[in-house]
């Protein structure tokens, strides 16, 4: 007996520069990634997560769209997608900001997910 049946293989990578990233409050943090899909629209997200909390979403990128979480405001976090790139750009850094900040490329399978700690300091 025979059965239909459709395999999709979808190929994706995303790479951030590992380590943390020490800065003093009122820089500017740019959170660098890469990525590498066959997806010709893959929705792109930017996570923070503080200590002993989850993941809060700050933004979702695509070719067509983006958007930020209201908590998150533009004016501060914001991110640009270009070829095979979403870098997050975080201005006017508050100590709040020190946390771990994830990046996230969906939906084609599970999310491909790495992370950036953040650790700003008074001056």
């Amino acid at each position: 007996m025979c059965s239909d049946f459709t395999l999709i293989i979808t190929s994706s990578k995303v790479t951030q520069p590992p380590g943390d990233v020490i800065l003093t409050q009122g820089q500017t943090a740019t959170l660098n990634c890469t990525f590498t899909t066959i997806d010709s629209d893959p929705y792109l997200f930017w996570y923070k997560q503080e200590v002993n909390s989850y993941p809060k979403f700050i933004l979702r990128r695509s070719r067509y769209s983006a958007d930020n979480s209201p908590e998150f405001v533009k004016d501060r976090f914001d991110a640009e997608l270009k070829d095979s790139s979403v870098p997050l750009m975080i201005q006017d850094l508050h100590v709040c900001d020190s946390a771990v900040y994830y990046f996230c490329l969906c939906p084609s399978k599970p999310c491909e997910r790495h992370k950036t700690r953040i650790t700003s300091y008074y001056t």
